[in-house]
């Protein structure tokens, strides 16, 4: 898989930008300020619609502008497929395959699959369980697309019991409030037990791939671990060892659906929902000490990048060839780490790199640079790819494409 296009239209700090690209390696060089992570980002969020470096989509839509557009043609085992995507402010986002209107943005999801490796990956070990939810989630979405649509029903009904138990909590509950709680308990059991066997799937796969890479990594540190953490699912199902079965999804609904009964009088009393993968968390193991807290800076870094390197053989496991996306990270790592970082690089079938300078990158990868710069006035400068002529103007098929909801 490789993107063999990339266009942008008033994203971040680009006023427009048509990029042609091929297999094998690509380093956008330029100082910090100049726009080159911007491109990265674009590429990384037509993967998942979600950018590693903010968590919602206004900051990404250039000042001035109303909207945001990013594309890319993808060839995938010979097969090219167009995506485009357009982030509105205030107003629904649009997508298109194929320059033809889908209904959800989250239809382009699965057509071009990526692994990140950025310095803000350093807040999987250090950071919230929220960074490490996420990585599982959009890992879980790379391996199964339907699985972003479980997702959004899942939040929305997790939003809506919240509110629910908010309201039953401040007045004096009726039959009526705790029959619709029952409801809503039946919908949220649904949804947590499709995501929840995705990720306990996932630990389970991810499992070797994460041990060798930080072996590989930092073979003279403690071994490397991951376990699925949950307060209210039995130890047996956590165990990352454990192969998953045709019946998890119904065993874990019923353990969902009973737990929300255990914890009915605290919810209401609280007026938040205690039980299900919201609060979760992906435990990360130096031996038998967690990371976080007991890991070192080096190690630290040794297990974000394992994680990194994980997914995407993870990925590759799976017969798919993801886009090697490196933002910035070679200047990060010592001599042991930007080398298993190269080797995996060198196999990849297109990675797209950022870096201040050329000397940052390892000369084994053989790089084709690209320079970034910016022109224009202090206030409205753009960015752009040195002596590269401005490129024409994006289809506007988007403009007259009917809104539709994310």
């Amino acid at each position: 898989m490789f993107i063999r296009a990339l266009s942008l239209r008033d994203f971040r700090s680009w006023e427009h930008a048509e990029l042609e690209l091929s297999p094998g390696r690509t380093v956008f060089l330029g100082s910090n300020g100049n726009g080159k992570t911007n491109l990265i980002e674009a590429a990384g969020y037509l993967a998942t619609l979600a950018s590693h470096r903010v968590a919602a989509d206004a900051p990404m839509i250039r000042m001035g502008a109303t909207k945001a557009r990013v594309g890319a043609t993808v060839v995938n085992t010979g097969r090219e497929l167009r995506i485009d995507i357009e982030l509105n402010a205030g107003a629904a986002n649009r997508a298109q395959i194929n320059r033809s209107p889908v209904r959800r943005p989250r239809e382009i999801l699965g057509i071009l699959q990526t692994v990140l490796f950025a310095p803000e990956d350093l807040s999987l070990v250090r950071g919230d369980p929220g960074e490490r939810r996420r990585f599982l989630d959009e890992l879980c979405t790379a391996r199964l697309p339907r699985l972003a649509a479980v997702r959004a029903d899942y939040d929305r009904v997790l939003r809506q019991r919240s509110a629910l138990l908010k309201t039953a909590g401040r007045q004096v509950r009726s039959k009526s409030d705790l029959s619709t709680l029952d409801v809503w308990d039946g919908h949220l059991a649904t949804h947590a037990a499709v995501l929840l066997a995705q990720r306990l799937r996932l630990v389970h796969d991810l499992y070797p791939h994460l041990a060798q890479a930080y072996s590989s990594i930092a073979p003279e540190s403690r071994p490397a671990t991951i376990g699925y953490r949950s307060g209210y699912l039995p130890p047996e199902l956590l165990d990352p060892a454990r192969e998953p079965q045709p019946g998890d999804e119904a065993e874990l609904e019923a353990i969902v659906l009973r737990e929300l009964g255990i914890a009915r009088t605290k919810e209401l009393e609280r007026g938040v929902c205690l039980v299900g993968p919201h609060r979760d968390d992906l435990d990360l193991l130096l031996g038998s000490a967690p990371a976080k807290g007991f890991a070192s800076h080096g190690e630290s870094w040794s297990f974000a990048l394992a994680l990194r390197l994980g997914a995407f053989e993870l990925l590759r496991a799976g017969g798919t060839e993801p886009v090697l996306l490196l933002d910035d990270v070679f200047a990060e790592l010592d001599r042991r780490r930007r080398t298993a970082l190269a080797a995996v690089a060198a196999g990849a079938e297109q990675v797209l790199i950022t870096a201040a300078v050329a000397e940052d990158v390892p000369a084994e990868l053989e790089a084709t640079p690209l320079r970034v710069e910016t022109t224009g006035e202090a206030d409205r400068r753009a960015s752009r790819i040195a002596l590269e002529q401005a490129p024409p103007e994006l289809d506007p098929v988007l403009e007259a494409s009917p809104s539709v909801e994310l």
